[in-house]
């Protein structure tokens, strides 16, 4: 490598891509925050209008999100390619509440993976979505010759 070339092997997504990702991809984890306890939550969701949605049940999580509405959200990809990316969403969490909200959540494709009641839907309203990529490979020498 020269000098003068871009070191950074990581490269950030555009945000076409990044949602084109989130689209792709069925299941995540949804960091949440209450108390002073920070919490991380797999879900399977899907992709509206640029917002996210998930069912969930009576519990820790939805308890979270009453407390504190701030939450992120997160997938990774890796390829056969060995091309990493990873998509971080950050946004404000509440669940469904009137009628037509969730009349129009149960036409979404969204059903549970585990064999268990979630009768609750969750949107997350996205304020913050980025992505990055990068290649696997070797750590470079730390004292170039």
């Amino acid at each position: 490598m020269t000098i003068g070339e871009n070191l950074n092997p990581i490269k950030n997504l555009d945000k076409d891509t990044v949602w084109q990702l989130l689209e792709q991809h069925p299941f995540g984890r949804l960091a949440v925050e209450a108390a002073g306890l920070v919490d991380i939550f797999p879900v399977n969701y899907v992709v509206h209008h640029r917002k996210l949605y998930f069912r969930t049940a009576q519990g820790s999580k939805l308890s979270s999100l009453i407390v504190n509405d701030q939450v992120a959200f997160e997938i990774d990809e890796v390829t056969e390619e060995h091309v990493v990316r990873s998509v971080v969403v950050h946004g404000k969490a509440r669940r469904l509440e009137t009628r037509a909200e969730i009349d129009a959540a149960e036409e979404l494709p969204l059903k549970p993976w585990a064999p268990t009641l979630k009768y609750n839907f969750v949107v997350i309203d996205v304020e913050h979505a980025t992505g990055r990529e990068f290649t696997i490979g070797d750590e470079p020498e730390r004292y170039p010759s």
